[in-house]
């Protein structure tokens, strides 16, 4: 057994290993480091570290009840003790009974709450350590010495130690020293990892933001005059400067990715990124290490600690594309998030905390999803706060021309071609498809025809099984289950012969250039020549006879 006469050169001697405890960059290891340091003296039994953090456990702590504040305890971090063999117990555990202490409850709670140290000299004659003393008396602890963690008059933590040997009068002075160098350490050792933290938030945020310059082709500023549209622009004005969540709905190519974009510009979080994930392409097995992050060595392959993406997104937005392709076992993971902004990375068991708008956009019916099993109701429910409905282009064709006009401009001067003038022929023929893949088709259909376009004509190459008769072009207001009148083929012969007439009566028999008939026509003048040769036109009032025997 160390006499008291022997604990100032021990203690003294602890000095010499501050130089390498301020060159420690990560707080855990630091914290760990001291605690193992100190147990390995003979006469400290018992080693402890608690830091002032943010309330996490509030509900299951068994101190709750004498907590007046649930803004900030102190967090047990580390732990180190030789034991003895009277008890078996692991004593560098931090999740047992003073896993947390409130600020003012107990000789460690008091420490944090003034400031100052309690020193208890010797236990056998100090009956304030009435609700532990058979503990220390059974194993053989006579002092304790409990010290805040300074640094500029701000209290970090407590560091304390359980003494074999009565706490001699210089005890106390040395265990200040030391808990100021620890404190500075800390203060050093937190710096560097927020830099860390900062430096590894940047470039993963330069990753997600290079996928999405890869992955999602931008379609233009939110651009519509019809009335759906304006109630989408209505609905943004409305909910972006809140942080409500937001769930847009809508077929793909719509430009859901659009509306969510807008929604965070017009946020008050717009200075910070939104942060986008396509809940679609992450394999199963790395959904949570996507989402969360993963600490070193928590699986095969992680090398080193990594941030998920809504640490990515901490203070600004995180965009769920495809929300309604969650693993249904996983769902529950997200809901706790959302509820509680709270998360603990794979392979970590520390609870970490995060400020996130969160926007989801689905093309998916996820009330039907819910009726049939496949996606969870309270998930449902937490996501829906505030939907939006994007309609798809066939519901809003009087914004074709807006729509066409901005993506040839956008293409021509990506691409530094000419920008071709869109034809009435075009606009009819743009309006005449169904277009099921959206706006997002218009405008890889608008990109193709100024790539192919020859001597300044576009041409819309479209699916000819999803073509309406130019003649016959439905209202877009129209309900889908008005019946589609149907042409027998010599009719549609004629029906076409006659636009082509139209076109060249149009255009006054003008084949070429600007508002020619081919250019109404939306075709090359060589193949509208061919046609007037096949079918024998002429500039005369004999071309109905001509049309309706050719048709025949």
């Amino acid at each position: 057994m160390l006499l008291a006469a022997d604990y100032r050169p021990e203690f003294a001697s602890l000095t010499g290993k501050l130089v390498e405890l301020a060159q420690v960059r990560q707080v855990q290891d630091l914290m760990q480091r001291v605690v193992d340091l100190l147990a390995n003296r003979p006469h400290i039994a018992l080693a402890r570290i608690w830091l002032l953090e943010r309330g996490d456990l509030c509900s299951a702590c068994q101190l709750q009840t004498r907590c007046e504040s649930h803004e900030k305890c102190l967090h047990l971090v580390a732990s180190a003790g030789l034991g003895s063999a009277m008890e078996a117990a692991d004593w560098s555990r931090i999740d047992g009974e003073y896993r947390r202490i409130p600020l003012g409850v107990g000789k460690v709670g008091q420490v944090a709450s003034h400031g100052e140290a309690i020193v208890v000299q010797d236990y056998a004659s100090d009956p304030s350590w009435a609700t532990r003393y058979s503990w220390a008396e059974h194993l053989g602890i006579r002092g304790l010495n409990a010290q805040p963690i300074k640094f500029k008059d701000q209290i970090l933590g407590v560091i304390s130690v359980f003494t074999y040997i009565p706490t001699p009068r210089e005890g106390p002075a040395w265990m200040r020293i030391f808990a100021d160098q620890i404190a500075g350490a800390l203060v050093n050792a937190r710096a560097f990892e927020e830099i860390e933290r900062l430096r590894a938030r940047v470039e993963l945020e330069n990753v997600y933001l290079r996928e999405e310059v890869r992955e999602v082709r931008a379609l233009g500023d939110i651009l519509g005059e019809t009335s759906c549209m304006r109630r989408v622009e209505l609905q943004i004005d409305r909910v972006a400067p809140t942080d409500a969540t937001v769930l847009i709905l809508g077929e793909s190519g719509t430009g859901k990715e659009l509306v969510a974009r807008e929604l965070h510009r017009r946020s008050g979080r717009s200075d910070r990124p939104l942060i986008r994930i396509n809940c679609a392409s992450v394999p199963r097995e790395l959904y949570e290490s996507e989402f969360f992050g993963h600490a070193k060595g928590a699986f095969t392959g992680a090398i080193k600690d990594r941030a998920g993406r809504f640490e990515a997104a901490d203070g600004g937005t995180l965009l769920l594309d495809e929300v309604g392709e969650i693993p249904f076992t996983l769902q529950s993971k997200f809901l706790r998030v959302l509820q509680e902004r709270q998360y603990e990375r794979v392979g970590e068991e520390r609870t970490r905390s995060v400020d996130v708008r969160i926007i989801a956009a689905t093309n998916r019916d996820l009330k039907k999803e819910v009726e049939e099993g496949r996606f969870r109701e309270d998930l449902y429910y937490r996501l829906n706060v505030f939907p939006i409905q994007v309609p798809p282009l066939r519901d809003r064709k009087e914004d074709i021309p807006l729509l066409t006009r901005h993506f040839l401009q956008q293409a021509a001067t990506r691409l530094q071609l000419g920008c071709p003038a869109l034809t009435e022929g075009n606009l009819r023929t743009l309006r005449s498809y169904h277009w099921p893949g959206n706006v997002r088709e218009l405008q890889n259909a608008t990109e193709r025809a100024l790539i192919l376009a020859q001597n300044g004509v576009l041409h819309f190459d479209l699916p000819a099984g999803i073509l309406r008769n130019p003649g016959f072009v439905q209202n877009t207001e129209e309900d889908a289950s008005t019946p589609v009148t149907v042409l027998t083929e010599a009719e549609l012969r004629l029906l076409e012969c006659q636009n082509l007439v139209a076109a060249l009566e149009k255009s006054r028999w003008k084949i070429h250039g600007s508002n020619g008939a081919a250019e109404l026509l939306g075709i090359k003048p060589t193949t509208l020549i061919s046609r007037i040769r096949k079918l024998g036109l002429k500039k005369s009032h004999e071309n109905l006879q001509t049309l309706r025997a050719s048709a025949a």
